[in-house]
Order: C-alpha cells, then structure tokens, then sequence
C-alpha cells in the first residue's frame, strides 16, 4: 500500500491529511463544549437578572476573594448618597437618541461609608450639563436597584480615557476615583464594583437600564464551520486520491 501510495505521489498529502483531520474534528468538539459553557452561563445571568436583588455590601463581602466575575449581573440594592459634584461621564452613543454619555457617579454606601461607582443611566449629549437635569439630581440618602459590572478592560481599537477632560471611553475603575476626586480624602474605602441602575432618575434623566445583556454565542456555528472544514477535505482528498490511483491527474494536480 505504501508503495502504490509512493508511486501516486500520494504518501505526503496522505499524511498531511491523516494529521489535520483529527486537528479540524477536535476543534468542531471543543467549540461544541464553548457552546454548552455559553449557554450554561447565559441561564446563569438571566437568573441574576431576574432574582430578588440582594445587598450589595453582603454581595461583596460573600465573595470571600472569588473574583467579581462570579457574581457579574447579580441584581443588588445599595443605600446611600450620590457624590453629583463628581460626575464622570462615559461616552455611549446610542442608535436613536444620538452622541451621549452614561452619568458614572460615585455612592457613598450608608453605614460603612464604602465608595462605589454608579452607572446611573444614559443622558443625549445635550444634557451632559447637570443643570439641565436638576431634578435628577437626587440628594440625601436613597437606595438604588440594579446589576453588579465588573470594572472594564480597554479593548483593541476603543480610545484612550481623557480624565481631564471627564471623557471616558471604557470602565476603569481606579482611574474614575482617582479622576474623582484627585488628591482630596475621599469619603470611605473603595469597594471596586460597578452598580447599572435600572430606573430612570426624576424626571426621566439619567435613564437607568443601560445593560445590555447581548452576549455573543456563535459557537455552533464555529463548530459546524470547522466540521464542514473537516469533510470538505476527506471529500476532496477522496476524489484526489482516486483519480491519482487510477492512473489518472485531478485537475490542478
């Protein structure tokens, strides 16, 4: 067998494909497993996202080191004052209201005086300037409702944080607080979290609801691309082979 494969110019290619098959196989299989692993975690969201919500110091604390990833979309409350003074401004245009920005402002937990920061909603361009929606502006003490994000990495092509500017283009956490409130104390120890809220401010903005839970899952279709790959090449490799047996050349041979 080993010499009519010789004789054909066949033994090369023949190993070349007995090897990257089992290559092509075992990546439809491993994109398989990704697809159960997405799908397990998107279930595991949606029931964060619909739970009762829990609060957010007890949340943090039942992490005991865990990394927040673990907790991610957990719907929590936290009671306490927003810093206004300190809005930071988060640059997300959106498709129908237009340039605008998500209003990130720090929140003084009540009791424990821990700082995080709040994702209080999407305002157009147009009412960046706090004046222009005064009646948001919610002082004193007050709970809010809404779902734990983790601070963010800078992805490939999104641009670099502007602090001096107060234009933020991705979720750094440890830049915001410095941004913040600089050299100045602040008012308590940084808990490293975000909170999206869910409702709307008075008087409609900042409009909270700003997660979007679009998680991407393609799996399957990387899996059957990369079977499709897989019998593509025993098919054409079936036919090349044959003609080469038979005595004759496949085109392009």
């Amino acid at each position: 067998m080993l010499a009519r494969l010789r004789d054909a110019k066949l033994l090369v290619p023949t190993i070349m494909v007995a090897l990257s098959l089992p290559i092509l196989i075992g990546f439809g299989f491993w994109q398989l497993e990704r697809l159960a692993w997405k799908e397990g975690l998107i279930t595991a969201i949606t029931e964060r996202t619909k739970a009762e919500p829990v609060d957010v110091g007890a949340f943090f604390d039942g992490l005991a080191g865990k990394p927040l990833e673990a907790g991610e979309y957990t719907r929590v409350t936290a009671r306490g004052r927003f810093v206004h003074d300190k809005e930071l401004y988060l640059y997300a245009p959106s498709s129908t209201q237009g340039p605008g920005f998500h209003v990130v402002t720090p929140f003084v937990l009540a009791g424990t005086e821990r700082v995080l920061l709040i994702n209080r909603g999407f305002v157009p361009e147009g009412m960046r300037d706090p004046a222009a929606r005064a009646e948001g502006q919610v002082s004193g003490e007050t709970t809010v409702t809404g779902l734990v994000r983790q601070p963010g990495t800078q992805a490939r092509f999104v641009p670099e944080n502007d602090a001096k500017a107060n234009l933020w283009f991705w979720r750094d956490f440890d830049g915001m607080m410095a941004a913040a409130f600089g050299t100045s104390a602040r008012p308590g120890q940084p808990m490293p979290l975000y909170i999206d809220a869910e409702a709307a401010a008075p008087g409609g903005w900042p409009k909270g609801g700003a997660t979007e839970l679009k998680l991407p899952n393609r799996h399957l279709e990387y899996a059957l691309t990369w079977f499709g790959l897989a019998a593509a090449l025993a098919a054409i490799f079936v036919m090349y082979a044959g003609g080469r047996l038979r005595g004759t050349t496949a085109p392009g041979g």
